[in-house]
């Protein structure tokens, strides 16, 4: 190459980046501003029901400008994880999961779980699952009457929710489960890995410091990627600073990593040494105070959201599950995102949330359709058509024994399910 080329090709090279360099700066007071009054969890909320720390929402679509394609009859409940705040699934308008299920028609009820203080510390899995779940759960089907609501658990709220589900089947029509870690055998991920026995002791941080610190969930999950979360993000901001979408993007998921939660020791002791340590979920041996967590009697329909890409909760520490509860009625829909990507990414809202709402929405049955009855997916519902049943008030005439043998179903499994159908028929 000419020298003189090169030489003067180098230089025109420098004051290009110059000048970008310029530009950029000239951007950025300007981009700094547009950070500091970027708005987050807009979707329009009632409070319908508060205890302790936390609040139970109610979205409104008409406040938000929503019409919805249809009108669903169950509800969802949106259980969301103890760190963090539930609004990443309300970050913006065009991103927002509660705006696909409200325009889906389903009416969307929300936990916020709000910040524990010392007085906390001591608040187990007991009393998040089978007293607060139960009672928001309660608060929702009494607001929207009905027997039973679906439930949609993100991360820890989806493990809480199954074991909601298994204990109390009876009020939940669906569950819906978000990236949640449910089978730790050496396939959960980096988390796993970390929490392992033989290198942490759970009792010792709680012990520390009674509700743990927000900064100590921050730092781990830094930790997990340290050269994306602390270098490379920042990089592709100055590389995007003139790009108002990128800006606004940017500083919502920002607001949201800054804002975590303590979280209760006893809680969090309890949850990395059961689930994590012994895996206590998965092999059916979790009790909370005296009741048995029996997940492998959940006969309620299942979906399962699972992340590619997730670090987290990757889709190894989920999927399994599917194949060890009773109910014949399981999907897992996997989306190429990680573990926030499921639901903040475009990707997720083009292809994955509209499955999800038509998933529950063909499981909103109305009236004395088979499906109505607590445990009847739609598989059973067909063996029940096959043998002769085809309504609630036919199973509820019917004889266990004889339709047991009709269908192959378990004598005793259809004998609940005529009970049932009798307590809906009556």
């Amino acid at each position: 190459m000419d020298p003189y080329t090169a030489a003067f090709d180098a230089s025109t090279d420098a004051w290009e980046a110059a000048a970008e360099a310029f530009e950029k700066a000239e951007a950025a007071p300007d981009q700094a501003e547009r950070v500091g009054e970027v708005d987050v969890g807009e979707t329009p909320a009632e409070v319908i029901y508060s205890e302790n720390k936390l609040d139970l929402l109610r979205y409104d679509a008409k406040a938000a400008g929503i019409t919805p394609e249809n009108d669903h009859e169950t509800p969802i409940l949106i259980v969301y994880a103890l760190i963090n705040r539930p609004y990443i699934l309300d970050l913006q308008p065009d991103r927002s999961v509660v705006r696909r299920l409200l325009e889906g028609g389903f009416d969307v009820y929300l936990i916020d779980w709000g910040e524990p203080s010392q007085l906390d510390a001591s608040l187990t899995l007991s009393d998040y699952v089978d007293r607060y779940i139960d009672n928001c759960v309660d608060a929702t089907r009494e607001d929207a009457g009905v027997d039973s609501i679906n439930l949609l658990g993100y991360c820890m709220g989806g493990t809480m929710s199954t074991m909601y589900t298994a204990l109390h089947e009876e009020k939940v029509k669906n569950l819906g489960m978000m990236a949640a870690g449910l089978c730790f055998a050496g396939n959960g991920g980096v988390l796993e890995l970390w929490g392992g026995e033989e290198h942490f002791d759970p009792g010792t941080i709680a012990e520390t410091f009674g509700t743990v610190p927000a900064e100590f969930f921050e730092v781990g999950f830094d930790l997990m990627d340290p050269v994306q979360n602390t270098v490379s993000k920042y990089v592709r901001l100055y590389d995007n600073v003139e790009d108002d979408d990128f800006v606004e993007n940017f500083a919502r998921m920002e607001t949201w990593l800054a804002d975590s939660i303590d979280m209760s020791g006893a809680t969090y002791e309890q949850f990395i040494e059961k689930i994590y340590q012994e895996n206590a979920l998965y092999k059916n041996d979790l009790h909370l105070g005296e009741k048995h967590v029996d997940v492998r009697g959940i006969e309620t329909p299942i979906l399962q959201l699972v992340a590619e890409y997730d670090h987290l909760v990757p889709p190894a520490a989920s999927k399994p599950f599917n194949d060890v509860v009773a109910s014949d009625d399981t999907e897992v829909m996997e989306v190429s995102a990680g573990h926030i990507g499921m639901s903040v990414s475009s990707r997720a809202h083009e292809t994955l949330w509209p499955d999800v709402r038509d998933w529950f929405a063909e499981r909103d049955t109305h009236g004395t359709d088979l499906e109505a009855i607590q445990g009847v997916g739609p598989a059973y519902a067909e063996r029940l058509r096959e043998a002769g049943i085809g309504t609630t008030e036919e199973l509820a005439e019917a004889d266990a024994t004889a339709l047991g043998d009709d269908t192959g179903v378990a004598e005793d499994r259809v004998a609940e399910w005529i009970d049932r159908a009798i307590d809906l028929t009556a």
